[in-house]
């Protein structure tokens, strides 16, 4: 599956990115690349191959991925805010960035 310039630019559009003629020729031969490389892994026989589900944490899986879960008391509100540029009634304010 061949990328075009075109679908390079709609990517483009969709990320809010302005990319001048020769970053788009330039990003079309890179995705083509990596979607051929793709194309080859997927010609890989995997029948065989069990699904891949946790990477092992090597020497720190002893003291982390299988350490007891311990209850601890909470930051609390009020430390939690001490530090927040803004807050209000126990939240923190942030600027709008949807619908501004």
């Amino acid at each position: 599956m061949p990328i075009t310039k075109s679908e390079v630019t709609k990517i483009a559009q969709l990320a809010n990115l302005e990319l001048t003629e020769a970053e788009t020729d330039q990003f079309t031969d890179q995705l083509a690349a990596i979607v051929k490389h793709i194309d080859q892994l997927n010609e890989l026989d995997t029948a065989g191959v069990k699904p891949w589900q946790q990477r092992s944490a090597g020497a720190l899986q002893a003291s982390y991925a299988l350490r007891d879960d311990v209850v601890e008391p909470s930051l609390g509100t009020d430390k939690s805010l001490e530090q927040a540029p803004a807050h209000d009634a126990g939240h923190f304010l942030v600027p709008r960035v949807i619908g501004g």
